[in-house]
């Protein structure tokens, strides 16, 4: 290469990466495996609508036990061995639209955080996972990574505290690679406060994130005791004499964020084209925070009880039509069947969040996911009425002059206390939240799952499972696994149970789809 085009490359890959974007930004996640749903919820790649959205992310991959970056579906990603070519299939996508990005996510619910703690703290791990994930999308023309540990410090890390500085350092490591071929590196994180805080340390992290998308769902579902908003933009019903920090709300979540350090020009808000189902305890007591006894019907597609797509919801809706009631306070909508009770978000709701982001001058939003939107019209309000309804409130963005762009509170740890999960994917061991869960092929779960993965510290079978230290199968259960941790010098098993209807997979370490894996248990 000769020095001019060093020059070129150079003056390229800074121009890429230090941009201000000339709209906002429109990132909408991709669930793969719905490619094996049926009927209306089958979602192909080349199904997706490519003017709608400004960057595709396509979800998931994930990581071995040597921190190199790995395809969870072989033969739905590549095209060796009669697979369907996914990946090239995803980034040929542009050919319809040239301005549009595309961005490899890793990680997400399923993969858990132990896998990802081991790979941080270690620096060979580190390089491993960048190199791989590079080569992963320079060979299949991504313009972007995206990582989506969920999450540090949390759920089964190995690590613990560690993990903060480590998820930093692996950042700042990443980004002085992929800067240099102009490839963008994003995170979806954590959104309430007390859960964020346990994970990031903000100021830091934004350093080296061109888009950091705020996971702003979640809030409440089938884990707690009483129905609440899956995304409520402001203290709503049943909210009567809450303190603001305690809240689990889109507009706490985001000033929190604002707050400790992230520049509002690199902050996407989250928005779910999905709800939340509850079984109420009472069909007669029905309001917001009415008693619940845990989650409520599933959809026709993903099939995963206290959780319903968009598109599910419209099905349903017209086979048996639910009492649709709007929470004025929030801003979102919630409906009513018999004893099944729903949050969930429409065109409406959408688009005042938006109008939200816009007021604060938000770099944009993100949606997961698009599988989960009203592709067929069933609903009445023609295809993809979520996704048009969010693009066309976005493009009012140069109608609008934030009044105010500065947040005046001062910076501050919300409460500790809470009742609900993390508004980004489960938050404690209470709660799940913001899922990337892979499903079986006849199971397209979402994002969400409403199976928590639990740990709990084992004594070793009678012939121990632990040889070294990482992964080992269960040799009693298909859907269970250790971590093998060294404590003083001995190998210590700590079990762990896959989310959903995904089992143990020792070959790519990691839970995954059961027609993938061969157990015989």
């Amino acid at each position: 290469m000769n020095k001019n085009n060093i020059i070129i490359l150079l003056l390229f890959a800074f121009s890429a990466n230090n941009v201000v974007f000339s709209e906002k930004l429109f990132l909408c996640y991709y669930g793969s495996w719905a490619s094996y749903s049926s009927g209306l919820g089958k979602l192909e790649v080349e199904d997706i609508n490519t003017e709608l959205c400004t960057h595709l992310i396509y979800s998931f991959v994930g990581i071995n036990n040597q921190g190199t970056v790995i395809s969870l579906d072989p033969r739905l990603d590549y095209a060796e061995n009669n697979g369907r070519d996914n990946f090239r299939r995803f980034n040929a996508l542009k050919l319809r639209n040239p301005k549009l990005k595309t961005i490899l996510a890793v990680g997400g619910w399923s993969e858990g955080s132990a896998k990802y703690s081991i790979m941080a703290a270690s620096p060979n791990f580190r390089r491993n996972f960048i190199e791989s994930a590079l080569k992963l999308v320079l060979d299949y023309g991504f313009d972007g990574f995206d990582i989506d540990w969920e999450y540090p410090n949390r759920r089964d890390t190995v690590n613990g505290r560690a993990d903060i500085n480590n998820f930093t350092q692996l950042l700042k490591e990443i980004k002085e690679v992929f800067i240099q071929y102009g490839l963008l590196v994003t995170a979806a994180v954590s959104s309430v406060g007390h859960m964020a805080v346990l994970s990031y340390d903000i100021p830091a992290i934004s350093q080296y994130l061109d888009i950091v998308s705020v996971m702003t769902y979640d809030m409440y579902g089938a884990w707690n005791t009483v129905t609440g908003h899956n995304a409520p933009l402001h203290k709503g019903e049943g909210d009567e004499g809450a303190v603001k920090e305690t809240l689990f709300t889109v507009d706490v979540a985001i000033e929190y964020w604002l707050r400790e350090g992230c520049p509002r020009e690199k902050l996407v808000l989250g928005l779910p084209l999905y709800g939340r189902t509850f079984t109420l305890a009472n069909a007669n007591v029905n309001s917001v925070r009415a008693p619940s006894v845990g989650p409520g019907i599933g959809g026709p597609f993903t099939v995963t009880s206290g959780f319903m797509g968009y598109n599910e919801y419209c099905i349903l809706h017209q086979t048996q039509p639910w009492d649709v009631r709007y929470d004025s306070l929030a801003k979102v909508p919630y409906a009513i069947q018999g004893r099944n009770w729903l949050s969930f978000d429409n065109a409406d709701s959408l688009t005042t969040k938006v109008e939200y982001a816009l007021d604060l001058n938000l770099a944009g939003v993100m949606v997961w996911s698009i599988d989960t939107d009203d592709r067929h019209g069933v609903c009445g309000d023609g295809e993809l009425p979520l996704l048009r309804a969010i693009n066309k409130a976005l493009a009012s963005a140069e109608d609008i002059t934030p009044e105010n762009t500065s947040t005046t509170s001062p910076p501050s740890t919300p409460a500790l206390s809470s009742t609900s999960a993390s508004s980004s994917t489960p938050a404690t061991s209470t709660t799940p939240s913001t899922i990337p869960t892979s499903p079986s092929p006849s199971t397209t779960v979402s994002y969400t799952s409403t199976t928590t993965t639990r740990s709990t510290t084992t004594t070793a079978p009678n012939t121990s499972v632990c040889k070294s230290e990482g992964f080992a199968a269960d040799p009693e259960s298909c859907t269970s696994f250790f971590i093998c941790v060294d404590v003083n010098g001995v190998l210590e098993p700590k079990r762990f149970q896959c989310p959903g209807n995904l089992v143990w997979d020792q070959q790519s370490v990691s839970c995954n789809y059961q027609h993938i894996v061969n157990c015989t248990l």
